[in-house]
């Protein structure tokens, strides 16, 4: 028998410097984007003393909807399609937004066009950034209790059983003893990946009774214990 996973534990300080990484990076996307923003903002009327408030409601989707994503995913896929809904259509705002501010306020000594791509990359990287930290948390997870020291991730790697240990160690006698349980050869045969015929040379006849007498002695044996 061959288990689909295997738990594959990863040191802490890995995950935790990933996490790091990403939120600090994230931070200086948003406060490019920020700045960009609320400098749009007043140049489209707003007052210098509410400006501030229009990237909150842009930049501040993406925040929202992230920790949505990230809240909602333990409940699967169809859960999670509205929240990375909202993060990408905040992501499109801002990165429009951005661009938009950088064609009514570039420098002269710089093309529009190479403005346009440097003011796109804050939002850009704040997404990817957010997918990251997102796609790092549902994949990693906790143990419970005090042997909780690192986060695990689960990886499709084969892994023998305790039971193919043994049914390769000695498979007649594994045969032997699940005959005496009371399994039927066909379903020895897919314990032990073997042919029915195949028990069937292995095991004689008259062990099908191989259990079931030592189950008796053992119930006398109890008896006579508790008359004691």
């Amino acid at each position: 028998m061959v288990n689909a996973t295997a738990v594959i534990t990863v040191a802490r300080w890995v995950v935790m410097a990933a996490v790091s990484g990403n939120i600090g990076i994230a931070l200086g996307a948003f406060w490019l984007s920020f700045t960009a923003l609320t400098n749009l903002a007043g140049l489209a009327g707003i007052s210098p003393a509410e400006a501030w408030v229009w990237p909150l409601i842009v930049d501040g989707m993406i925040v929202v909807a992230t920790i949505s994503v990230v809240a909602l995913s333990p409940h699967g896929r169809r859960a999670i399609v509205y929240p990375w809904g909202l993060l990408i259509a905040g992501t499109a705002v801002s990165v429009a937004a951005n661009i938009a501010h950088s064609w009514v306020a570039a420098d002269v000594a710089v093309s529009k066009p190479l403005a346009a791509c440097v003011s796109a990359i804050p939002p850009i990287v704040l997404l990817a950034s957010t997918h990251l930290t997102v796609d790092l948390t549902r994949r990693s997870r906790i143990p419970a209790g005090r042997d909780a020291v690192a986060p695990t991730f689960v990886a499709a790697v084969a892994e023998p059983s305790a039971a193919g240990v043994f049914a390769a160690a000695d498979p007649r006698g594994v045969a032997a003893r699940l005959r005496g349980a009371g399994w039927s050869n066909r379903r020895i045969a897919r314990e032990l990946n073997v042919h029915p015929s195949t028990v069937g040379r292995w095991l004689p006849a008259g062990l099908e009774n191989v259990g079931g007498d030592d189950a008796s002695a053992n119930a006398e044996e109890q008896g006579a214990l508790s008359a004691h």
